[in-house]
């Protein structure tokens, strides 16, 4: 159960990592996802930077709580990603269930549009990240420093490929005009 832990520990972390990264690195990453918010129509426009920097804080505190070694503070990190998915989802469902059609700025620029997938994406790390928090309250502290390792890696390259969702799956998507 460490190495199920670890691997979590670092998929739901990479995760959030990246979404921090696309709103606070990248050129203009805030404001798309400002815009994003305004488009998605969840946030009265006077509450919109408010709630945006909100959730830049909260990414940033999944990415510490997770990164940070302990039992404690890797609950206390499951448990906001767990609340944050939840309220994410809820938000796009909402928004879509009134019509939106605004560009996913999780992870800072994109241009496919929020739908059925990403609820499904957000559905699915919060499956996660409960279990997370369940193998760390249960498993023993003790494992193989390699397996531990090797743990860690498939997390990282599982979350770096949920955060490339969006670009994966247009990757699969049929040519538009648009596109070409």
């Amino acid at each position: 159960m460490v190495y199920l832990m670890t691997g979590l520990k670092c998929l739901v972390g990479v995760v959030f990592l990246l979404a921090l990264c696309g709103k606070t690195v990248v050129r203009g990453g805030f404001g798309g996802f400002e815009r994003s918010l305004r488009d998605l129509r969840v946030v009265p426009r006077a509450y919109l930077r408010t709630v945006a920097v909100l959730v830049v804080a909260g990414e940033a505190g999944v990415v510490l709580t997770l990164a940070v070694p302990g039992r404690v503070t890797a609950l206390a990190g499951f448990g906001l990603a767990t609340a944050m998915l939840l309220v994410f989802t809820a938000g796009i469902a909402r928004g879509l269930r009134h019509g939106a059609r605004t560009p996913c700025r999780c992870f800072g620029a994109s241009t496919t549009s929020l739908g059925p997938h990403h609820l499904l994406r957000n559905l699915l790390l919060t499956v996660l990240a409960v279990l997370g928090a369940t193998t760390t309250a249960v498993a023993a502290p003790d494992g193989h420093p390699a397996g531990a390792l090797v743990a860690a890696a498939a997390g990282l390259v599982l979350g770096a490929l949920v955060a490339a969702l969006d670009e994966l799956l247009a990757l699969f998507q049929p040519m538009t005009p648009q596109r070409r």
